[in-house]
């Protein structure tokens, strides 16, 4: 007998919660503590800065970029599989890795396929609790947010601890072992009521007279129908979002891959350098609700673009700001297409910050120098490109209104004179010419 579905706002949506605050602490908190394994893997592949940061960037990179195609695996098989699925992928990507012998076979392993299936999990348990919370949405993604502090402050610690008596091989052996634990969160995703959350497959189409599209046609409509690229050309607020986060994230990654080596070069102790990323991760999970309920407040709804530019520029970031951009039926298109290019963005940057560390004799210093200054700059961009936008839609109001008031004076005598003709006539010319405008 199947079993009944959950209905939204139930009991059963807490349970969902708390599988999607394990879920964000064991994939989006877990590039944070690759820093810890930096100098161990150039001591055992004699690689170089920038050959080594390339399985930071990579993990990262597909972390962020395997958004549109996991839209598309929720949108087929539903939350609870894609979840499940990503589970075994950076599972089966971290076991590989521990057997790797090349740095190439690294970032095909635990780069490519660990951040392709951490990709699948996290996405696909933020996209749930829009299924299962409507009223409290808000509070739901702000407690969800609390398991990437927790994990950002576990993993560090974790990772320190197995590298000092498994060495790296045999940490990433047990890691595998861990992100199975994404298949429990993911079987815990009982599918929702359809009453409340929009159905995840359509049905079957009415067949077209037309001849099907070739293979390369397909693609190009499927690539245009998950992006957004339509709206980046008619949408300057979410074209000076995207273009702003891009050039943030080239120094946003920075401190989390360097700060650890940085650390020990400069004689701080291993357990005192892991414990600076786990001190991060631990102040982030009081700031992360707050900011989330700061934001989802209505009176604060107009003020979100300058909280986000404000906290770009204290190094600070949050997505929230992205749905009062675009509109809510495009934001799944909107945010695929962000993310895609903050993903170029992780895979250029740590490698681009090895080359300046082989070319400058380990200078940790201009590493952070970078960081600083894509974070600023975007930030002044973002903040003063909403600023100029929000000021060029108030001078328009006024234009519109003045042009709106000769084409209404003569609608507004001929409803008076058809009033003075006829006392039976009722006048909704006028209601309904200032309804539209």
């Amino acid at each position: 007998m199947p079993r009944a579905l959950e209905r939204a706002e139930g009991y059963w949506a807490w349970v969902v919660l708390l599988a999607s605050v394990v879920a964000q602490g064991l994939t989006l908190g877990f590039p944070t503590c690759i820093g810890i394994f930096f100098t161990e893997l150039q001591r055992e592949f004699q690689a170089s800065n920038s050959e080594t940061s390339w399985f930071p960037s990579i993990l990262t990179a597909m972390l962020h970029a395997g958004g549109p195609l996991c839209s598309i695996l929720v949108g087929r098989f539903g939350c609870r599989a894609t979840v499940m699925l990503g589970g075994v992928l950076a599972s089966l990507g971290m076991v590989a890795s521990s057997f790797c012998r090349t740095l190439g076979q690294l970032y095909l392993a635990a780069g490519f396929f660990t951040g392709l299936g951490l990709c699948f999990s996290f996405q696909s348990t933020i996209t749930v609790l829009g299924f299962y919370f409507t009223r409290r949405r808000a509070l739901a993604n702000a407690l969800a947010s609390v398991g990437v502090s927790l994990g950002i402050t576990l993993w560090p610690l974790l990772a320190r601890h197995l590298l000092e008596d498994l060495g790296w091989r045999g940490t990433f052996l047990i890691f595998g072992g861990v992100f199975l634990h994404c298949c429990v969160c993911g079987a815990i995703l009982r599918p929702v009521a359809p009453s409340v959350a929009p159905a995840s497959r359509e049905g079957p189409s009415v067949p077209s007279k037309t001849p099907a599209p070739g293979c390369l046609a397909a693609c190009g409509r499927a690539v245009l129908r998950h992006l957004a690229f339509d709206i980046l050309w008619h949408n300057a607020g979410y074209r000076v979002f995207t273009l702003g986060v891009t050039w943030m994230i080239l120094g946003f990654p920075l401190p989390q891959v360097f700060l650890v080596p940085y650390a020990i070069r400069h004689g701080v102790d291993e357990h005192k350098a892991a414990l600076l990323i786990s001190i991060i991760g631990f102040s982030n999970i009081f700031l992360r609700p707050m900011a989330g309920l700061v934001a989802g407040r209505q009176n604060f709804a107009r003020y979100r673009k300058y909280l986000f530019s404000l906290a770009v520029l204290l190094n600070g970031l949050t997505n929230l700001v992205l749905m009062d951009v675009v509109p809510m039926d495009r934001f799944s298109r909107a945010l695929g297409l962000c993310t895609i290019l903050e993903s170029i963005s992780i895979l250029i940057s740590p490698p681009m910050a090895g080359f300046v560390l082989d070319n400058t004799d380990s200078n940790f210093s201009y590493v952070f120098y970078m960081s600083s200054f894509f974070i600023v700059s975007s930030a002044l961009f973002m903040g003063g490109g909403f600023c100029a936008l929000q000021k060029k839609e108030r001078q328009g109001r006024p234009a519109q209104a003045e042009a709106a008031i000769p084409e209404a004076a003569p609608l507004r005598a001929l409803a008076r004179e058809d009033t003075c003709s006829s006392e039976k006539r009722p006048c909704t010319e006028e209601i309904m010419y200032v309804t539209s405008v």
